[in-house]
């Protein structure tokens, strides 16, 4: 049984392999229990390598740094894939609203731990890791450390220890503070409910299909492109029903009659002035349409094809090579407009209106073929991460700041990563990643990366708790509380936020999974994702930032 001890109290290569998959193994099975509903999840594995560390487990050093690092690396760089679509698109209008009160959560959070910092006397390394762990950022705390070691050529690990005593009352709080701002205001989710209803009836990116007759003396005789500049709006006509029952594709040259019949496919904000131009609406459904155009079907075509991302449906020119109409295309889940100027993306699912044949040639066009979604795309991931890595190790050199400032191995992935996944179409890079592939490379990478900050943190987790680490816990609470309670109170009050998007924003201030799934089961649908998603983007990059600020400034 020789061999049996070597493996489990060596610290070589196999080992080390061993460890980690127990503790990953040990702190995913622990992360699944629920206490109040609310579960840490995923960062159970933390704790699983803060236990086996402090009963004797020991890995090789060199071995747990490289894991810990290019662990950090996939996870960012997924992360930044995921959200970069929609990063820079999450700053107008309403979006605009819900990011300045995000990046206020963040920066407040920030001058509250240098206050606690320079009141208390308590190190900054200790208080960057309290501010990680406060607001359950997870990149924060390995921009840190990699930002200490590049400051001071040294680990220090009291970074990991402040993020691990303050991480369980981080989640607790975010929460706290949603059912806190809920009781202030007294919120009737009924009520709420009622005016998100509203809201989306007002909603510019929404799709809605709507059937007119025209009765507009002013539209008899012209054709559709006519109409279509005087509109003005977000239009498109798919199918025409002539006053004789003739059935016809919509084109630019189709010539409206009185009492014609029209398929329009617009916004709910844009419904009721494209009524009023064109006629009256009537009651024809969509299947009815179909039933009159028997000769023509509706198919949603899947973009594939690699030479195709990237190219708008003007280029592609599909209505005069096939006959075929483009009504809508559907990107993530959400309807848009089939406007001339709108580019494709890999994954993007088109409506096409038109022949069978027709259809079969937009087809060969575009791919359709799942199996090719599937295929891993290798190439752009470890492009981007080659340069994430390089952009990450140039230093910068900002007036009034000591040392150089580096975006380091977390933000110079996630830049890449945004970039690449916003303007790779148009460089012909195939960016694109099932939602699972994209999930199990974030996984594994956030998964190694716990485990190593938990091995290389257990030794001194206990006596950290004995001597001061009740104390980083209180100032925990201090940092996640009062910034989102201040900034709930201010979207709430002053920015009319509707309760369900304001829960959103707090747990995507914070960028924690676990709040949102307490919001989402709140709200009972997904509002509160929406308003997550839009400032996810901004408040990772302003987290990852400002953790390697504060180390470069303080340290």
């Amino acid at each position: 049984m020789e061999w049996l001890n070597n493996l489990l109290w060596n610290d070589g290569v196999a080992h080390t392999i061993l460890l980690l998959a127990l503790v990953i193994t040990a702190g995913i099975l622990l992360g699944k229990i629920k206490i109040g509903g609310v579960s840490l999840g995923i960062t159970f594995i933390l704790f699983a390598g803060i236990a086996m560390s402090h009963f004797g487990f020991r890995a090789d050093h060199h071995v747990l740094h490289f894991v810990k690092e290019f662990g950090l690396i996939l996870f960012i760089y997924a992360i930044g894939l995921q959200v970069g679509p929609g990063f820079f698109s999450s700053f107008k209008k309403g979006g605009l609203t819900l990011n300045l009160l995000a990046a206020g959560i963040v920066l407040s959070g920030v001058g509250i731990t240098v206050l606690l910092h320079l009141a208390g006397h308590i190190p900054m390394p200790a208080m960057v890791g309290v501010l990680s762990g406060a607001v359950t950022n997870t990149p924060g705390l390995g921009a840190a450390q990699e930002a200490y070691i590049g400051v001071t050529g040294a680990g220090n690990p009291s970074i990991a220890l402040g993020y691990a005593v303050a991480y369980p009352l981080g989640v607790v709080g975010i929460i706290l503070s949603m059912l806190l701002l809920r009781y202030i205001f007294r919120i009737n989710l009924s009520k709420e409910n009622e005016r998100l209803a509203a809201m989306e009836a007002d909603n510019k990116n929404a799709v809605c299909l709507l059937s007119l007759e025209v009765k507009n003396p002013d539209l008899f005789g012209k054709d559709i492109k006519t109409i279509l500049e005087l509109t003005g709006r977000k239009i498109v006509i798919s199918r025409v029903c002539h006053a004789e029952g003739k059935i016809e594709l919509a084109s630019s040259k189709s010539i409206l009659h009185e009492d014609d019949k029209v398929l329009v496919i617009t916004t709910p904000r844009d419904r009721e002035a494209v009524t009023g131009l064109i006629g009256r609406a009537i009651e024809m459904s969509n299947e009815q349409w179909n039933k009159l155009s028997s000769d023509f079907v509706s198919r949603r075509i899947l973009v594939t094809l690699s030479e195709v991302s990237g190219k708008t449906l003007a280029q592609l020119n599909l209505r005069n090579r096939f006959g075929v109409n483009i009504t809508r295309v559907n990107r993530a889940g959400i309807d848009l407009i089939a406007r001339p100027t709108l580019a494709l993306q890999m994954g993007d699912r088109v409506m096409v209106v038109g022949t069978l044949d027709a259809i079969a040639g937009v087809e060969k066009v575009l791919g359709n073929q799942l199996k090719r979604l599937r295929e891993p795309n290798l190439i752009p991931i470890f492009t981007g991460i080659f340069l994430g890595v390089l952009l990450g190790s140039i230093p910068f050199v900002i007036p009034g700041i000591p040392q150089p400032v580096k975006l380091g191995l977390a933000g110079g992935p996630l830049v890449v990563a945004i970039l690449i996944s916003v303007f790779g179409p148009k460089l012909k890079l195939v960016t694109y990643a099932t939602m699972s592939a994209n999930l199990m490379l974030r996984e594994i990478g956030i998964s190694l990366f716990l485990a190593c900050v938990g091995l290389e943190a257990g030794e001194q987790f206990i006596e950290t708790v004995r001597h001061g680490g009740l104390l980083w816990v209180g100032l925990g609470v201090i940092i996640t509380v009062v910034p989102l309670f201040v900034f709930g109170i201010i979207g709430k009050k002053w920015c009319k936020l509707n309760y369900f998007s304001l829960m959103g924003l707090l747990a995507g201030s914070t960028t924690d999974p676990p709040a949102l799934s307490y919001a989402v089961a709140t709200a009972g649908h997904d509002t509160p994702s929406i308003s997550y998603a839009s400032v996810y983007p901004l408040t990772m990059f302003l987290r990852v930032l400002s953790a390697q600020l504060l180390i470069v400034f303080f340290v």
